[in-house]
This record gives C-alpha cells, sequence and structure tokens, in this order.
C-alpha cells in the first residue's frame, strides 16, 4: 500500500474520530442538558398531575386547614394531626370545646384557611389559637373591622387569628404566620340546645359538609331543557351572596385508604335517669357514672365521614311534659321552657292532600336512594283512602306522576308505589323547580295540605329556596326528611321551620319504619295552630317570634330574657275544635347553663326570618343582628372573631406555601354515580307550577340523549408516557445525526 494510500485513510480516521468526538461533544453540551429539562418538567408536571386542584373556602367537607397558594384566592390543605370534640349535656343545653391540631411540616411561613362544619343552631363565641407557650384569644368585632385588624397584622408578621361564618353551619378560620415545623392547636367553643321529639334527646355533632349543587340558573326558572348545572361547579357571579355560593369538593378517591380521624367525649348530665343511650352511627363506649350522669366516648379514631348522633331517653314515668331552666348573666334572666302538646286521636273523616317529592339526583346514589325508596314506598302505604295524593320526582329533570292530586284509590296508590321502585340515581339537584310544583295550589280544595320532600338537601342555594317557602307557602305545611349519613339539616331546619312542619332525619335504611311511622303519626293527629305565649310581667323578650304549630310528639321551645325569673308564662292554642292552654310558675325553673347564648342565637334566627317575611327591611335586620352578636358575643355573618399576638414573629417578605390532603364523601355516597353522571336529558313535556315555569320529563315518554353536563375536575395520575415519547424522540434525534455525518463522510 502506498504512502498516499496510507496518508489518505489516516486522514479519514482522523476527520472521522474528529466528528465521532464532535458528535459525543454535542450530545453531551446540547442533547443531554435538554433531555434533562424535558425530564425536569416532566418531574413538574408529574407533581403537579398528583396534587389536587385549587380549592376555595367553600370547598371543605371536613374540619380541615387550607394553606395559601401562589394564586389569589386559592388556597390548598395542609396536614391535619387531629381532631377532638369535648361536649358537656347539662339538662336542655350542651356546651362543646372542639380542638384541632394542626402542624406546618414545611420549612416556610405560612397562612392558613380552617373550614370546619357545626351544628346549624350553634353559638359560636370562642376562639382560642394556640401556638407553642402563646395563647391569642380572640375578641369579637364588625365584620369588615375584623378582616382589617387581621390583615394589618398578618402584614406585619404577628401572629393572627380570624374566625367568619360561610354559612349558618359552616365557618373558617384564617391563621396567619404559622412558622416552619410549628404545631398549632385551634379551640372553638359553641352553645347549642339539646333536641326533644317523639320522647327523644338527642345531639347531634357534624363532621362532613358533603358536595353542593350548584344550580346554574339562580334566577326565575325558565322554559328550557338546558337546565346545567354541576357537582362542586364554582359559580362565576353568583347573584344570591355567599349563602348561595357553589361549594367545591376535593376528594379521596375510591381505592385510597385514607381518613380524617375524629374522637369524641361527651359528658351526658340529663338532669333525670337517662335509659337507652344509644349512638346512631358510630361504636361507643357508655361509662354509666351514677343514675343520672353518663361518660360516652368513641370506640377509638373515627372517620370524619358521616354525622355523629346521640340520643338518650326518659323513663314514662320521668318523662317531662313540661321543662323549664334559667340562667342569671349580668342584669338578666334567661329562660327556656319545652312544652309537649297533649295526644288528641285523630277523626277518621279528615280530608287531605298529601304531595310526596322524593329527590332521585346523583347525590342520592348508592345507599341514600334506597333508604329515600323505603321511606316512600312505607308513606304510599300509610295514605287514606279519604286523601288526595301525587308524587313528583326531580334531578335535573322533574316528573309529575299525575297531573294533579289523584284520590288514593288502590290502582292508583299501586301504581305509584311500582313508578318509585323503578327510580334510579343520576343527574343535579334542581330542588327549586321541584319546590315550586309541589307549593303549587292553584286547584285548591278543602281539608288540609302537606307536602313530604325527601331529599339530602345538598344544594348551594338554600337562600333561594328558603325565600321561595317564605312566599309561597299560603295553606301547605311542609316537613322535610333527610336522607343520608350527612344531609343539610341547617336547610332542613329552617325549611320545615318556615313551611310550619317538622324535620325527621333517617340516617339508616333500619330507621325507615320507625321514623316514617312517627312521621305519620304527626302527619294524622290534629295539630295545635294559632299558638300565643304570654306572661304575668312585662319587658320579656320571647324567641321565637313566630310560634310553630305543634304536632304530636314535637314540643314547643321557648327562650326569653327578663330582668327577673316572677311570675308566670301561659302557652295557648286551639287543637281541632277545642281551646288548650297551659300555665307555667317562672320561679320553678331548674338552673342550667348557655341560654343566654341559645337566646340571643335565635334572636337572631328570628330577624332573618322576619326579614325574608317581609315584616322588618333587611337594614333593620342587620341592625338587630349586629346588636345581639356584639353582646353576647357570637360569629354571625355581620360579625367575626379576631386574635391578635402582640409580638411579631415572621420575617418581612418571606414567601408562602402550601400542602395538600384531600376529603372524604360522606358514607353511603356512591363515587361513580355522584360523578359519573350524565346530568341532563331532553325535556319533552312542559307544566306550570304556579309563579314559574319549571322543567318536567314525562313519565310516559323516553329520554332522547343530549349533551353530558360538567362534572367536578378531579386530581389526575401522572403516567411515564411523556417521558417514553422524549426518550425515543430522543434516540431519533441521535441516529438522524449519526446518519448524517455517516452521508457527509460518503460524499466528501
Amino acid at each position: 500500500m502506498s504512502p498516499a494510500i496510507r496518508h489518505s485513510r489516516s486522514n479519514a480516521n482522523a476527520v472521522s474520530l474528529s466528528q465521532f468526538c464532535k458528535l459525543i461533544w454535542f450530545v453531551n453540551m446540547l442533547i443531554l442538558p435538554i433531555l434533562a429539562v424535558a425530564l425536569s418538567l416532566l418531574n413538574m408536571a408529574s407533581a403537579r398531575a398528583e396534587t389536587p386542584a385549587y380549592m376555595t373556602p367553600n370547598a371543605v367537607q371536613s374540619g380541615s386547614l387550607l394553606l395559601q397558594s401562589g394564586e389569589a384566592g386559592q388556597y390548598v390543605e395542609a396536614p391535619r394531626l387531629a381532631t377532638d370534640f369535648n361536649i358537656d349535656v347539662s339538662g336542655p343545653t350542651a356546651r362543646a370545646r372542639l380542638s384541632q391540631i394542626f402542624e406546618n411540616p414545611t420549612n416556610n411561613w405560612v397562612e392558613g384557611l380552617y373550614v370546619f362544619p357545626l351544628p346549624d343552631d350553634s353559638a359560636v363565641y370562642s376562639l382560642k389559637m394556640i401556638v407553642g407557650d402563646r395563647v391569642i384569644v380572640a375578641d369579637i368585632k364588625e365584620k369588615k373591622a375584623a378582616r382589617e385588624i387581621y390583615e394589618k397584622a398578618k402584614s406585619e408578621g404577628k401572629k393572627t387569628a380570624l374566625i367568619e361564618q360561610q354559612r349558618p353551619n359552616i365557618f373558617t378560620n384564617a391563621v396567619a404566620n404559622l412558622g416552619p415545623n410549628e404545631k398549632v392547636i385551634i379551640q372553638i367553643e359553641y352553645q347549642q340546645a339539646v333536641r326533644l321529639s317523639d320522647n327523644r334527646f338527642s345531639l347531634r355533632v357534624p363532621l362532613v359538609v358533603a358536595p353542593r349543587y350548584n344550580p346554574e340558573n339562580i334566577e326565575p326558572i325558565v322554559e328550557t331543557a338546558d337546565m346545567q348545572g354541576g357537582w362542586g361547579q364554582q359559580k362565576a357571579n353568583p347573584t344570591q351572596g355567599s349563602d348561595n355560593d357553589a361549594i367545591e369538593t376535593p376528594l379521596v378517591m375510591p381505592d385510597e385508604d385514607r381518613i380524617n380521624p375524629v374522637t369524641i367525649t361527651l359528658n351526658l348530665k340529663a338532669g333525670f335517669p337517662a335509659t337507652y343511650i344509644k349512638s346512631l352511627y358510630h361504636p361507643v363506649q357508655i361509662d354509666q357514672q351514677n343514675e343520672q350522669t353518663s361518660k360516652i366516648t368513641l370506640a377509638g379514631e373515627a372517620a370524619a365521614d358521616r354525622d355523629f348522633v346521640l340520643e338518650w331517653q326518659a323513663a314514662e314515668s320521668e318523662m317531662p311534659t313540661v321543662g323549664l331552666f334559667r340562667e342569671r348573666v349580668g342584669n338578666d334572666d334567661y329562660l327556656l321552657a319545652y312544652v309537649t302538646p297533649p295526644l288528641v286521636k285523630s277523626s277518621a273523616n279528615v280530608s287531605r292532600e298529601i304531595v310526596f317529592v322524593i329527590d332521585n339526583s346523583g347525590s342520592m346514589g348508592g345507599t341514600s336512594m334506597r333508604q329515600a325508596k323505603a321511606s316512600l314506598d312505607y308513606a304510599l302505604s300509610r295514605v287514606k283512602p279519604t286523601d288526595r295524593f301525587n308524587v313528583i320526582r326531580f334531578d335535573d329533570t322533574l316528573t309529575k306522576f299525575f297531573d294533579d292530586s289523584v284520590p288514593a284509590t288502590a290502582l292508583n296508590i299501586t301504581n305509584a308505589r311500582d313508578y318509585v321502585a323503578t327510580l334510579e340515581a343520576v343527574g343535579g339537584t334542581e330542588m327549586l323547580p321541584a319546590l315550586h310544583a309541589a307549593l303549587d295550589d292553584s286547584h285548591q280544595k278543602d281539608g288540609l295540605r302537606q307536602i313530604v320532600f325527601l331529599t339530602d338537601g345538598e344544594i348551594s342555594n338554600e337562600r333561594q329556596m328558603l325565600d321561595v317557602i317564605a312566599s309561597r307557602r299560603d295553606r301547605s305545611r311542609l316537613f322535610m326528611v333527610g336522607i343520608g349519613s350527612a344531609p343539610n339539616t341547617y336547610l332542613m331546619n329552617k325549611a320545615s321551620e318556615l313551611g310550619r312542619g317538622t324535620f325527621t332525619h333517617i340516617g339508616a335504611v333500619e330507621e325507615v319504619n320507625e321514623r316514617m311511622r312517627e312521621l305519620f303519626e304527626k302527619l294524622e293527629s290534629p295539630i295545635v295552630t294559632n299558638v300565643k305565649a304570654s306572661f304575668s310581667q312585662e319587658g320579656i323578650s320571647l324567641t321565637p317570634g313566630l310560634l310553630p304549630d305543634l304536632y304530636q310528639g314535637e314540643p314547643l321551645v321557648l327562650a326569653a330574657r327578663t330582668k327577673q325569673v316572677s311570675g308566670t308564662m301561659t302557652i295557648e292554642g286551639t287543637v281541632g275544635n277545642r281551646p288548650w292552654t297551659v300555665t307555667l310558675p317562672l320561679d320553678a325553673a331548674s338552673p342550667a347553663e348557655g341560654i343566654s347564648k341559645i337566646w340571643a342565637r335565635r334572636k337572631i334566627d328570628d330577624a332573618e326570618v322576619d326579614m325574608k317575611l317581609g315584616k322588618i327591611t333587611a337594614l333593620a335586620a342587620d341592625t338587630r343582628i349586629l346588636s345581639l352578636a356584639l353582646e353576647h358575643h357570637l360569629v354571625t355573618r355581620l360579625t367575626s372573631l379576631v386574635a391578635v399576638d402582640r409580638t411579631p414573629s415572621r420575617p418581612v417578605n418571606v414567601p408562602l406555601t402550601r400542602a395538600d390532603i384531600p376529603l372524604q364523601l360522606p358514607a353511603g355516597w356512591d363515587f361513580e354515580t355522584l360523578f359519573g353522571i350524565r346530568a341532563d336529558r331532553s325535556v319533552l313535556d312542559h307544566a306550570d307550577a304556579g309563579k314559574e315555569q319549571i322543567v318536567v320529563q314525562s313519565k310516559n315518554r323516553p329520554a332522547s340523549p343530549v349533551t353530558p353536563a360538567a362534572t367536578m375536575p378531579l386530581p389526575q395520575t401522572a403516567t411515564p408516557a411523556m417521558l417514553n415519547m422524549l426518550q425515543g424522540l430522543s434516540v431519533m434525534f441521535i441516529g438522524f445525526l449519526i446518519f448524517w455525518l455517516a452521508r457527509r463522510k460518503e460524499n466528501a
């Protein structure tokens, strides 16, 4: 081989080596950094995909801490360590202290928003924030002023807390300037009255706020099939104020093993020998300490996925027909009275019209729908031949089974029961059209008119519902039946109060027969009407201002304030055609605690009711509410509790951080039914519901498919698909470079 050839090959090898080195340099300097950046972005995307979506204060199901994110008005949850209720029941009242311990698991300073449910009749009067060895006690202020104090303290780096009412049963507590890895204990104290119904005393501790359906059209309903709303969808421009805001709900996925642990200790001093003490939905341990005192504790930790309800009774010989209690606070005496109406047998020939309304929307999926159908089937079996009746079912459409109420013949009842058996849970909860249809009394006839409304009540437009009841109730009586493990008891109680009926809760299928039997005993018994209360002395402030009709087993509960307990209180009314009177000597009242807070809370509710009924203006109602709240140190829609630590603790301009924790659906709810719904169906018939046009689905015609409604955005799960694509593209790019260099070599 000639030297020239060897030199040529040597040069070619040198060129190939040089090009190869350049290729290696190109890959190391350009391709690998690009891949590193791409992988970094992919990891960030994966982290974001595994993180639940942002939420708002209305988004929370149970007590939790929301940490402020980088987006204005958006929060995410922090890990919760423990929740504990300590409740003292003393006769007719219960005083509760709710303690929750949170930890800032990050190395940064944070601001949090604490969201929690409470009983809708609770009087919230105390907030303490304990951080390390600091105990920060809140004071009551007007809402705007309290917010300004909080924001100023936050900007100055001082630890501060602010508790506000979002709904009558949902509150928020903002906590600012939590340091790295600090723990904070939030203590809320509230007072409430014990409930008495059908000779049973009971206390409910709400542990979960379910997702609320948000109707898109909260203006008067128009004739259209396009009534899109959504489960957990945030309404862009709510026109009715915060009480109508949607509740968004980030949720634990069905296959995740996660609970929100709760412990409860309840000290029961009934004031009489209590019997039949039982927890309806949680296993408990009962320690009978003496004849009148018991200690009830949860058997271990429980998940915050259903309300806790405790019931107790007195022996028949010990059952009080009248309960009278008193408390002295400052210069005033406060009274609380329970008066049970007499038992009177009904007349067999009383003519009634009964309208049954059943909710078959997506939130009723699972055990709730079985409870509702069993309850309605039992109710239909109790209808008498002298009655007229109808059945209305609703989701985001509506069906009136009969065009108008029909005689309760055997054939009509059989047809209605067969129809109810076919119902399935699907769609959104457009409750307002069903309410209008039930209240439609355009074909007025003689006799009683009763509406039995079965639902979980999980809607966001409660205020609008209550306004409609107040304006359209006429001669109708509204009986709310709450279905499921955590119904919207605020809506149920207020709707039955304005509708002059009662509220019944059915939390398990096993309760259906007993609860519905008790309800029908009320429906079939004469009611006490024209109820009035008077006092022998003057200057007594009584609540409720609007005294309800009284039903069998449902006592009249009165609260009053006076300068001195003396004289008598007289309650009178009409049972059928006969007068009824009972007189109570006030100086016989037994001592009790917390009555002043209960009186003030009820007077605030009176102002809201008077405003709904048009008796006073909104300004007059606000003035009354503000005065009562400031005097009695209560949180309302116009007042807040704010606490400020005097010593700054956070350095200025330190950014806020975030953490996440998903929450649970109420027990018995079906995830697939709720969020896999096809919310809208074609509407082929329409019917007039009195003042509004409502959407009606004909029972005799099939529905045509239309576009499904939007469902709640849920967390996405990261997959390696993007990584595999990037790796494949990188290999293809390197192969293309090698091919290109090889072609250049051949052409050289």
